[in-house]
């Protein structure tokens, strides 16, 4: 089967057409313009809807609107403008309205600036909005994986009646690789009996809402929350495990900084340090289990992050002190270097701490 060379902006377009999405609503925002872009082009041709919302505020309400008449519908925006959606997120758990929403980070805190970062770990996967809740949170490392989890992000929001969120960096929204597409499919997708779409022979209409007067009515329905964030925790961990045979030094990272770290790690097993990675692609939920499985028999875990640190708490938690957790981070923008990580092994294949 032939590739094309694509973008990861518009990957993410082009993986959602295929996955069956229909409705689009966004606003642009570098470094993620390209994708409302290429929506707007792409969704007309296959009888989609796309919509330039006035704001993040309003895209993220016209999907709960569409999500509440059973359609497959997306959202996109960077870091600020997703701080404005979490409000409307929050409502469409609260309702349990499935959509996927895109998130190319960049650099902050405030404005920041467009270049690419991981600083909103905390924000995706930790809620972000108010209230308990949770999002699943799929972490992509290539374009092409970014094609095939669309897929999966619309199968497990629709599956679980939950938003999804696509977390990934300007580095991933804006380099080009060669992927392959594959066919469109016709995408046969289970017919959503909760949805408001009309009657249809019902007694009774459906009624979208995340309102419960009651203390009584919204604790149950908090605890039903739970009980399915439970399952989706048992039942749909992604990681990848990299190099992890006898390693002493554990890395863990996602996205761009996972790639990062893959060439830090075949650099040290070319010095005989023998240097692992996990890459978790749920961020939640985390695959914490794998983790501890590898400190288990390591001596040294190595948390790299685009940023000053926020996953390497989740990373603390599941070695559970097995070992020494290490962090090595830039933020702001800035991208590490593989001979930065490289130069972090060493020291810890050295017995040195930082």
């Amino acid at each position: 089967m032939s590739k094309i060379l694509m973008k990861g902006n518009e990957a993410i377009g082009e993986g959602a057409i295929r996955a069956g999405c229909r409705h689009f609503f966004g606003y642009p925002i570098t470094p993620q313009s390209e994708l409302p872009h290429y929506l707007a082009k792409r969704m007309p041709e296959v009888n989609g809807v796309f919509l330039q919302a006035e704001s993040e505020v309003s895209s993220i309400n016209m999907v709960y609107g569409a999500a509440g008449a059973g359609k497959r519908v997306m959202t996109s925006s960077s870091s600020p403008g997703l701080s404005l959606m979490q409000e409307g997120i929050s409502y469409l758990v609260g309702a349990e309205l499935p959509c996927v929403v895109v998130n190319i980070m960049r650099g902050g805190p405030g404005l920041g600036n467009i270049a690419p970062a991981q600083g909103d770990y905390f924000q995706s996967t930790k809620g972000g909005g108010h209230g308990d809740y949770k999002l699943i949170t799929l972490a992509p490392e290539s374009v092409q994986e970014i094609i095939d989890l669309m897929a999966k992000a619309f199968d497990l929001s629709d599956q679980y009646r939950n938003p999804v969120m696509l977390l990934g960096d300007g580095v991933l929204g804006q380099m080009m690789e060669p992927v392959e597409l594959g066919d469109i499919k016709d995408v046969k997708q289970t017919e959503k009996t909760w949805a408001a779409s009309g009657m249809k022979g019902r007694n009774k209409p459906n009624i979208i809402n995340s309102l419960y007067i009651q203390p009584e009515d919204c604790e149950d329905m908090n605890e039903k929350l739970f009980a399915k964030y439970a399952e989706i925790s048992g039942k749909e961990k992604l990681w990848e495990e990299y190099q992890l045979d006898e390693a002493d030094i554990v890395l863990v990272a996602y996205g761009t900084a996972a790639r990062i770290c893959k060439s830090a790690v075949d650099k040290a097993r070319e010095k005989g340090i023998k240097a692992g990675l996990v890459r978790p692609i749920t961020l939640w939920p985390f695959p914490d289990n794998v983790i501890a499985d590898a400190a288990s028999s390591a001596n040294n875990v190595l948390t790299v992050e685009m940023s000053m640190g926020q996953m390497v708490e989740d990373v603390r938690l599941a070695v559970n002190g097995t070992c020494p957790v290490h962090f090595y981070g830039r933020s702001g923008g800035m991208v590490p270097l593989v001979s930065d990580v490289l130069a972090e092994i060493e020291k810890l294949a050295a017995g040195g701490d930082r």
